[in-house]
């Protein structure tokens, strides 16, 4: 098992689950974070974390294609372990549906 940067996060990017990560498993894109599947040790920290609610596990239904998108972004993203402010527009899309339209595959800044 491991858990799952869902569409919520496209345009949040809170980076609260960033600080509690035992083992620095996520990558920053420019507009959402990605969990590695591989590196994630399945401790569930993260997700309570997530102001958005946008981190579940890989068991919910759904999710297939989720976490194809965190296995393959996390490849070439750069690590993040450390917060930083989220965008000041962040609250305006926490919520919205039909995001991954704006999902930018771009790099982000990482530590």
């Amino acid at each position: 098992m491991t858990y799952v940067v869902v569409e919520n996060c496209i345009k949040c990017k809170y980076m609260d689950c960033v600080e509690v990560c035992p083992v620095d498993c996520f990558y920053e894109g420019e507009n959402m974070l990605v969990i590695h599947p591989d590196e994630c040790i399945d401790c569930g920290v993260c997700e309570p974390e997530c102001p958005a609610d946008a981190i579940k596990p890989d068991t919910e239904s759904g999710l297939e294609s989720w976490l194809k998108l965190n296995a393959d972004y996390a490849k070439s993203w750069p690590n993040i372990t450390i917060k930083r402010p989220h965008a000041p527009d962040a609250k305006d899309f926490d919520g919205k549906t039909d995001k991954l339209a704006l999902f930018s595959s771009n790099p982000g800044e990482g530590d």
